[in-house]
């Protein structure tokens, strides 16, 4: 069993997390989170172990270097394919393993995984039992998880759940502050609807004072986010830190405490840097679009924006498109900001 140690004064690794979000963070987009945020640790979308078990290791697990610490997300619920993934993923580089037990889309619930988990915390705990003993000392084994599921919906079970996982071995949670539905509700309506209760995870450190806590869940601002650090760990942005990508560097700043000053880059510096991985990329034969479509809305509220979106919708879709759309776009946005705030 890896134990985790920060030491006194010095920040958790887990205090600035980017959530695993289906169809968005991938490869691409975790590069894309890099350049804005060097601090903020980075996980994958969820990966099901038959497809790393089955197919294209290189589709499913490559990253770049510059991506760590990066950590990927399993779906699964059998113990022996969990382990089979995991020792096959931990032999590309990830930092951490972590187990999904809180997605509640209909596709995973059909394969018995993500927050139907919560329903078996005895199961989950073979399952983590099974990845810490497939993966070298130094990869930490982790879960994300609910504070409940259906009527299994009170404190007492959601600290029997995380007590059951500790027991196991876990000393690192992601929390995301709601219950599931996995009837009725779709999984946007999931992010949304639940009432967050915040209280919960605060308290769960408190009895769990020794076990890293990560706190998600209608985290938007600067402030909202650095206020949870007085509670809990770290926290962990999804859809805000996708819809607007540029904000993390406010968001890493308060979160660090930075107090020296330094040029913070502008939205084009970050699309500069970005365009040199795009060209890497293309002529590594990924299509354009498949790079450009985390970049929609970068620039969002700012001159120019929607021409940009416009643009790398149309044009980007071509498999032959190249750099040279986007720095089109980017000549086109020069000049709308040239006649207004940027």
């Amino acid at each position: 069993m890896t134990t985790i140690e920060t030491p006194a004064g010095s920040a958790s690794p887990w205090r600035f997390c980017l959530a695993p979000m289906m169809q968005k963070t991938d490869r691409h987009f975790r590069y894309l989170v890099r350049l804005i945020s060097p601090r903020m640790r980075l996980y994958t979308e969820m990966i099901n172990t038959g497809a790393i078990i089955h197919g294209d290791h290189e589709r499913f697990l490559s990253f770049a270097p510059r991506e760590s610490p990066v950590a990927l997300q399993l779906g699964g619920s059998e113990p022996g394919e969990l382990a089979r993934a995991a020792l096959i993923a931990s032999r590309w580089g990830y930092d951490e393993i972590n187990l999904n037990c809180g997605c509640p889309s209909d596709r995973v619930q059909a394969g018995a995984f993500g927050a139907v988990l919560m329903r078996e915390p005895s199961k989950v705990a073979a399952c983590l039992t099974a990845l810490r003993d497939s993966v070298p000392d130094d990869v930490v084994v982790s879960v994300k998880c609910r504070l409940g599921v259906d009527e299994l919906y009170s404190y007492d079970y959601f600290a029997n759940f995380i007590g059951v996982l500790v027991d196991a071995g876990c000393r690192v949670f992601h929390v995301h502050a709601r219950k599931a539905w996995l009837k009725g509700l779709s999984p946007r309506e999931n992010r949304e609807v639940p009432p967050l209760e915040y209280a919960w995870v605060y308290r769960i450190k408190r009895e769990f004072p020794h076990v890293e806590i990560v706190v998600n869940g209608g985290i938007t601002s600067p402030a909202g986010a650095r206020a949870h650090l007085d509670y809990v760990d770290g926290v962990m942005l999804g859809r805000q830190a996708y819809d607007d990508p540029y904000r993390l560097i406010e968001i890493e700043h308060a979160l660090f405490d930075d107090s020296v000053k330094y040029n913070v880059p502008t939205r084009f510096d970050i699309i500069e840097q970005y365009l040199d991985y795009v060209a890497d990329e293309r002529q590594r034969g990924t299509y354009l679009k498949h790079m450009t479509r985390h970049l929609l809305s970068f620039f969002q509220g700012q001159p120019g924006a929607r021409s940009w979106r416009r643009t790398l919708s149309t044009e980007a879709t071509s498999v032959t498109a190249g750099v040279a759309v986007v720095k089109g776009a980017m000549a086109e946005l020069r000049r709308a900001v040239a006649v207004g705030p940027h």
